[in-house]
């Protein structure tokens, strides 16, 4: 082997590892931590996690250790005839059918435990909400509470949540890293799950299964709120949605915005295509919790809704710097 070919290999080898080094430099690598848990829930596959882990870390090595030696102490020698052809070995072979069953007993033991823990609705009266998946951004429903919002989740933290799951196009994944596993949402099926959160905080989450055009822009948050967080912000959305204005509604109606969106208490406002508009300044993001909510964001959004998020529903509704500021008024006030 010539110098330049062993660089070569070396340098072929490094990639791989540059590559996993800076994967750590995500700005999510901590918000979106699997191995971080900040739940109970999450903690029973944290559990889980690690002692199968070491387990296939001992498996990895020991059959690596024995391949290495084997090539290593059986390697071909100058002046060595063919070797001796072996035809089975009972021994050793009942030996290497026994050990991986028992380890994979042992592994299937606590994994069927966990899953059927996981999968239990949480005892008394949990708060139950209902998320529904759209491509590409998530209809946040509290049944008990009678409202609907979009892209964020509220949650009393130390509290277990139980919620509903299902989706209306296409398979998504509801993922929360630091709260629990992934939980498919399946169209006309309904999945479930349970999420908790140790202490307020936010917590990031992510669409887990690919589902087109903009799956990586369907996004998530779930804000854990001690209880006079937690109740203020109930009051705020269950109050009535301020009426749009004259200039608004003109606008609004020129260009169909009831066709897709809902307003409560406005009436031509009653559309599930697109995200539930009431109490839409509460909301700390938009489009899947891709963009801030903030009035750059949004001027940009109303411009030209597929130009900043390839495949979006929306279409560009062709409005006027004055209509869009005009909007923007209404929405950001519309708390």
């Amino acid at each position: 082997m010539t110098v330049r070919t062993r660089k070569r290999l070396a340098g072929g080898a490094a990639l791989p590892s540059l590559g996993l080094l800076l994967s750590g430099c995500s700005q999510n690598r901590i918000a979106q931590d699997t191995l971080n848990p900040a739940g109970p829930y999450s903690r029973k596959i944290d559990s889980l996690f690690w002692p199968v882990f070491w387990i296939a870390v001992a498996v990895f090595f020991l059959v690596e250790g024995l391949l290495v030696f084997s090539l290593y102490r059986f390697r071909h020698r100058e002046g060595r005839g063919v070797p001796k052809q072996v035809h089975g070995n009972k021994r050793l072979e009942i030996t290497w059918t026994i050990i991986p069953a028992v380890l994979l007993l042992g592994v299937a033991v606590p994994t069927i435990g966990t899953i059927f823990s996981l999968s239990r609705k949480p005892p008394g009266r949990p708060l139950q909400i209902t998320v529904v998946g759209h491509q590409w951004w998530w209809e946040v429903k509290y049944p008990q509470q009678k409202f609907t919002t979009a892209n964020e989740i509220h949650i009393p933290a130390g509290q277990p949540v139980y919620v509903a799951v299902t989706s209306i196009d296409v398979i998504h994944s509801f993922w929360v890293p630091r709260l629990a596993g992934k939980q498919d949402l399946e169209p006309n099926r309904v999945n479930h799950l349970t999420i908790q959160a140790d202490r307020p905080g936010v917590y990031l989450g992510q669409c887990a299964e690919f589902c087109g055009a903009s799956h990586a822009n369907m996004r998530l948050r779930v804000f854990a709120e001690d209880q006079s967080h937690w109740q203020a912000w109930l009051a705020d959305m269950e109050k009535p949605a301020p009426q749009p204005p004259p200039a608004v509604l003109s606008i609004m109606q020129a260009k169909g915005c009831g066709g897709c969106h809902t307003i409560d208490g406005v009436q031509g406002f009653a559309a599930d295509i697109g995200p539930n508009l009431t109490h839409f300044g509460n909301r700390s993001t938009f489009a899947g919790a891709t963009f801030r909510n903030n009035v750059q964001n949004l001027t940009n959004w109303l411009k030209n809704p597929p130009g900043v998020k390839p495949g979006a529903d929306m279409p560009d509704l062709h409005l006027t710097p004055d209509q869009i500021q005009t909007l923007i008024a209404y929405l950001e006030a519309n708390q």
